[in-house]
């Protein structure tokens, strides 16, 4: 994939939201880029998909085009510095750039591919969002903890959550295998970011979240048709 062919456009407006108890900024920036059929045909064509078995996304992940992550980074990094109030001392450092698909049925997930989940308990980690293919996928949604009402597990949260958590999961012998779309006994859905083609979406990385899986279109391997989001994972170190 050409540079001239990864432009941002010029005209995009950010959106800052803040969301549950703790008011967390979410950044949602729609109709990101001009053209988003290079990016897509690159992953149709060129990418590479296998399964992820350094985390436990539900299905198959691919290298994104270096220049198309440098090219993204650099128009949202100072609004990244800003919302997120970044110190003036750490610097911006790339961790993971992948295209993702979901494409584990129901009754092949693990226990933990069943629960909402955080990325890292670090502060300055950030999750960057690309939602590619057009039609009705699902939503990402948001998570509060029931118990401890933890919507970020940061490094000082991670024992307390933890232990509260396998304290519940103590108790239950056969928990259903099935995607969480919805609040539960012991998780409440709070918020739920649309999926809407070429949105742009940067939140941090130790927030409770899941794809809300939409059965129907969502689990596929194909990448023309599938859930195709480019995800960019960065810190501030």
């Amino acid at each position: 994939m050409s540079e001239r062919n990864i432009q941002v456009n010029p005209a995009i407006k950010p959106q800052i939201i803040t969301v549950g108890i703790e008011q967390t900024p979410i950044i949602i920036i729609d109709d990101f880029a001009l053209d988003t059929s290079d990016i897509i045909n690159d992953a149709c064509h060129y990418a590479h998909f296998k399964a992820d078995k350094a985390s436990y996304y539900p299905g198959i992940r691919a290298l994104l085009p270096r220049q198309y992550s440098i090219i993204v980074l650099q128009a949202i990094y100072q609004l990244i510095c800003k919302v997120y109030r970044i110190p003036l001392t750490r610097n911006l450092v790339p961790q993971d750039t992948f295209y993702s698909l979901i494409t584990k049925q129901e009754a092949e997930l693990d226990f933990l591919q069943c629960l909402p989940h955080f990325d890292t308990s670090k502060h300055y980690h950030f999750a960057i969002l690309h939602y590619l293919n057009d039609n009705e996928h699902g939503n990402t949604g948001l998570f509060r903890h029931q118990q401890t009402e933890f919507e970020r597990i940061e490094d000082h949260r991670v024992e307390e959550y933890l232990t509260s958590a396998n304290d519940y999961l103590q108790g239950i012998e056969c928990p259903p295998k099935k995607y969480v779309t919805e609040s539960t006994e012991q998780y409440q859905l709070y918020h739920s970011i649309t999926y809407k083609p070429n949105r742009l979406v940067i939140y941090p990385g130790n927030l409770l979240h899941s794809i809300l899986i939409n059965k129907k279109k969502d689990i596929d391997a194909n990448p023309a048709t599938g859930r195709l989001t480019a995800n960019i994972f960065i810190e501030f170190k």
